[in-house]
């Protein structure tokens, strides 16, 4: 299915590996001019390598998302490699597991900078552009855990993917006059090589196995590229009617009805 992409371009942060990195891989395969971000340097050029393969512009950027000076800078490059930009998919993230009571201001203020604010700064660095797009679109990467109660040990990162789905609705709202939709994706247990889902298989395949049978009624961890097939169509014009929403990729995983 030709989903109206060619020529496109889009920003992705944290698009270094994981699902970051296959949601770029899905929507070059889809034709579109690609800016990525992400902190490390060297994995952010071997991913700019590896993305070349698709024949569309790919510009690399290595910055820390938190840095608030980052989405100027980020806005600044987009507008000097590609002269606009159409969608963006803040994708960077990360988590601190512990006790509630046992959690310190500094350890919010480190995951709502990474999981949130970064990509509300990002999100109104790039707007004035995406105003200027046909079609603009943005797609913020949260959890199922934003949309239902995570478990012991989870306050922070519940209270950042759940506010991560709470502001794309009301952007979605806001930005409706000029086109821009704005949605969510809300990924359940996702392995890939590397995280930490892998090393937790190959630390102990008897527990994974038994989490699984416990807990995703598919039988199995889902993948990045599963994930980026669902951010790519919310992207294109294909979901053109879509906005506002929060779209579950979990292999039934979740509990929640809505």
């Amino acid at each position: 299915m030709d989903l109206g992409l060619q020529g496109k371009t889009a920003v992705i942060t944290g698009a270094s590996r994981g699902i970051g990195l296959a949601i770029a891989h899905s929507l070059a395969k889809e034709g579109c001019n690609l800016l990525v971000c992400a902190r490390g340097e060297a994995q952010l050029k071997e991913a700019e390598a590896e993305l070349a393969v698709h024949g569309t512009k790919v510009a690399a950027v290595a910055l820390d998302i938190t840095d608030p000076a980052a989405a100027e800078v980020l806005a600044r490059r987009t507008e000097a490699e590609f002269a606009g930009v159409d969608i963006l998919v803040a994708n960077a993230g990360g988590n601190r597991r512990g006790k509630f009571e046992q959690t310190s201001d500094a350890d919010w203020e480190e995951i709502l900078n990474l999981n949130l604010t970064s990509h509300l700064r990002v999100s109104r660095a790039l707007i004035p552009m995406m105003k200027r797009s046909d079609a603009g679109a943005m797609v913020f990467i949260s959890s199922i855990f934003g949309r239902e109660a995570g478990g012991a040990g989870l306050s922070i990162y519940n209270t950042t993917k759940s506010a991560l789905i709470s502001a794309a609705k009301i952007m979605a709202i806001e930005l409706a006059e000029y086109g821009i939709r704005v949605n969510s994706v809300a990924p359940g247990s996702i392995r890939f090589e590397g995280g930490s889902w892998d090393k937790r298989c190959k630390e102990d395949p008897e527990g994974m196995a038994a989490f699984i049978k416990g807990n995703i009624p598919l039988g199995r961890f889902g993948t990045a590229e599963e994930v980026a097939d669902v951010v790519t169509f919310l992207a294109s014009p294909k979901a053109s009617w879509v906005s506002g929403a929060s779209i579950t990729v979990d292999g039934v995983q979740s509990r929640s009805l809505i």
